[in-house]
């Protein structure tokens, strides 16, 4: 899946846009994706500056997106315009280890079960096959007033 269809079922766009890419994924299972991690991102500015390190709550926001677009595939396609799929709870977050400028920031989530309208997913982040982050993951998707 490339960005344009990425960009179909989230609503996020730069800089907050954290999928690049999904390389793999199965309805009701699971989703692989990407996203590249360059200097040119505008939270280096701040975070920090003598030695850039994404912030953990942007990686784990970045496994939120994926769980975001699993979640529509599962329930058969695109976001309409007056719905948002929406990061309800993290548990279980660790971070072990930094992700700096010209990482890979593999996404790797799994469904493990839905439960009246609140989907719950394993996540994992990887950098060159090491674990940089987990959690368990809850969301989901509400009809909004445009």
């Amino acid at each position: 899946m490339n960005i344009q269809k990425v960009m179909r079922h989230l609503p996020h766009r730069y800089p907050f846009l954290l999928v690049d890419r999904v390389t793999e994924w199965k309805a009701d299972a699971f989703l692989h994706a990407y996203k590249n991690v360059s200097y040119n991102e505008p939270f280096f500015q701040g975070h920090f500056p003598a030695r850039p390190v994404m912030p953990g709550v942007l990686v784990t926001e970045a496994l939120a997106q994926a769980t975001g677009i699993l979640a529509f595939r599962s329930m058969g396609g695109e976001p309409q315009d007056d719905e948002l799929y929406m990061l309800v709870g993290l548990d279980k977050v660790s971070f072990k280890r930094m992700v700096e400028p010209g990482d890979r920031l593999d996404l790797q989530v799994e469904l493990k079960r839905v439960v009246r309208g609140l989907w719950f997913f394993d996540a994992v982040a990887l950098v060159d096959g090491e674990l940089a982050a987990k959690a368990v993951i809850k969301c989901t998707a509400r009809a909004v007033n445009a």
